[in-house]
Formats: structure tokens, sequence, C-alpha cells
């Protein structure tokens, strides 16, 4: 595997770790629909929580989070949309952003940190 997908994995892993200490029960990492991915599918209190998780080594070029673009946005909607149709899902949906600067160990949860766009179909 290549190290920045490594890096990635890592990120993600302490997402999940610190989302477990907040009391989110963890659905699935890494769900694909064909070319999207959902990075984390949580839920708690019953709501669905799509978490894209940002990871950097140092917040020298910007803010992790400030790499969510639009078309990243509108890929996790629709991603989310076929995790949602395929595990017959009826609960409120929220997205969340976590942004982890791994010089500093700094995890920022941004959380309802983007809508579903109408446009996304």
């Amino acid at each position: 595997m290549a190290a920045h997908n490594e890096f990635g994995l890592e990120g993600e892993d302490k997402a999940v770790n610190y989302l477990i200490r907040e009391g989110y029960f963890i659905l699935d990492r890494n769900w694909k629909s064909g070319h999207k991915e959902l990075d984390i599918v949580a839920e708690k209190d019953g709501t669905l929580v799509v978490v894209e998780v940002k990871t950097r080594k140092s917040d020298k070029y910007g803010n992790p989070e400030d790499a969510v673009s639009p078309r990243k946005i509108r890929n996790t909607v629709l991603a989310a949309d076929a995790y949602i149709r395929y595990n017959r899902i009826d609960l409120p949906v929220r997205f969340d952003i976590i942004s982890i600067v791994s010089n500093s160990d700094v995890i920022n949860h941004i959380e309802d940190a983007f809508r579903s766009p109408v446009w996304y179909r």
C-alpha cells in the first residue's frame, strides 16, 4: 500500500477511536458505491452520520477540511444515498467532517459540515 494511503488509514483509525469515545456506533468504514466511497458511517441518537475524514501532516497549506470540494460533497451525498437505499435505512442523515493534523494530534469534528444539495441527482 502506498505511504499516503497508509497515512490516510491511520487518520481514519484516529477518527473511529474518537467517535467511539464520543458515543457513536460505527456501522461501516470505507464503504464503496462504484468509484465513490464513504470513509465512516456511524449512528448516534437515532441519526445516521456520514463522516468524511481529512488528514494532513501539518496545516502549512491550510486546514484539512478545506480539501472537501463541492465535487467531493456531491460524491459523498450520492454514495450516502446508495448506502441508505442498499441498507434500507430510515433515519435522518447528517454529514460531518473530521479533520486531523497529525503533527499536533488535533482532531476537529465539524458536525453538520454540509447538507445534501438539491442538485445531487
